[in-house]
């Protein structure tokens, strides 16, 4: 009889060992964005593992289901539903898009489902407060606001505005008439793409004619690529800036020869600093994988995974999708590594940093 029992104890232990907290994330591993989606993803595994490694959460592992929408908003959403039904996920995570973010939040709401670190800084991810969605990043509208005022500082007169037609470009675009406003300028141009189908055979010579100095191009990697080639191709010189959507090694592999002396704004302290607890935390974990660095999207993937991980902890026991919105709820001034996160039921944003990197001959991210 007291064999049995030990085998008994033993087995309940293991189960306990072996049980996983399911976190699903849907984002493009195939299309425009796949090379930053790796990325993001990379920097979170990074940190799961590692938690996995010390015991998990209670004894808990932690495993992140990830399927492709293929940046796709309408599979992204197909996507959720089934890592909410059938994978009864406790949380979606790293979401990729803002068009692809506000498919879901419909699922968010109608099965309680809390949604940690979207990989997007729509504002209307921010306010009014979605109850379900915890950002960890600043937002689009404050990027490129700091950006047309940095390109204003540096005396840059004619700056172009080039920018995706959905959700993400119309929002970001708020911010550069802001940064706009704030400088007493207005830009030279305000050019809109298909988002499916980006044709810049006619919005090209448009700029060049205006003897444009800058773009503010606010797209997805792959498009910002093709058009800056247009512009190279058709002659222009112009500034090339994007936004922190593209602070991938990836993208500097994908713009290529057109790389060197593109601003791309960025939400976390430089991926090199080991100055910033939370860069050397996540340097020392990549060291320990082989990596030689980590890329800046690494470590919006980090921060995000830090942040899920401890509102997982603080739901306590077995976690459930009701403890970790409470728990995230009540998390204030959480430090991340040099970098307070705090939310409350009146405020999702999380984070607010905002900072220019510069691409340098290296093909390597610079401040």
């Amino acid at each position: 009889m007291k064999k049995l029992l030990c085998v008994l104890a033993l087995s309940s232990l293991a189960a306990s060992a072996a049980a996983q907290i399911l976190i699903g994330q849907t984002a493009g591993f195939t299309g425009a964005v796949a090379a930053g989606v790796k990325e993001t993803t990379d920097g979170a595994k990074m940190y799961f593992d590692a938690v996995n490694a010390r015991g998990g959460i209670n004894g808990q592992s932690i495993e992140l289901v990830s399927m492709d929408d293929k940046f796709d908003p309408k599979l992204a959403a197909e996507n959720a539903k089934k890592l909410i039904t059938e994978k009864n996920v406790v949380a979606l995570f790293l979401v990729r898009g803002t068009p692809h973010t506000q498919a879901i939040a419909p699922l968010l709401a109608e099965y309680r489902v809390p949604l940690v670190a979207p990989s997007t800084g729509a504002m209307v991810l921010h306010k009014p407060v979605n109850p379900y969605i915890f950002n960890v990043r600043a937002t689009y509208q404050r990027e490129a606001e700091r950006a047309i005022r940095h390109l204003s500082l540096i005396g840059i007169e004619r700056i172009a505005v080039l920018h995706v037609d959905d959700s993400f470009g119309v929002d970001a675009v708020v911010g550069a008439a802001a940064g706009f406003t704030a400088v007493g300028k207005q830009p030279a141009a305000v050019e809109k793409f298909d988002r499916a189908k980006p044709d810049f055979s006619a919005i090209v010579p448009k700029l060049v004619k205006l003897n444009t100095q800058a773009v503010l191009f606010i797209a997805s990697g792959a498009v910002v690529a093709e058009g800056t080639k247009a512009l190279r191709d058709a002659g222009s010189p112009a500034q090339i800036v994007t936004l922190s959507n593209n602070s991938s090694s990836g993208f500097i592999t994908l713009m290529g020869d057109n790389a060197r002396g593109v601003i791309v704004t960025q939400v976390f302290p430089y991926e090199r600093s080991i100055a910033s607890p939370l860069v050397k935390e996540a340097t020392e974990l990549a060291k320990a994988k082989g990596l030689d660095a980590v890329s800046p999207a690494m470590m919006e993937g980090f921060a995000g995974a830090k942040v899920l991980v401890e509102g997982l902890r603080r739901g306590g026991g077995t976690p459930t999708r009701d403890k970790l919105l409470a728990a995230l709820n009540n998390l204030h001034k959480y430090d991340i590594g040099g970098m307070e996160v705090s939310f409350s039921t009146s405020d999702h944003t999380g984070l607010d940093f905002a900072d220019l990197s510069i691409i340098g001959s290296d093909g390597k991210f610079r401040r």
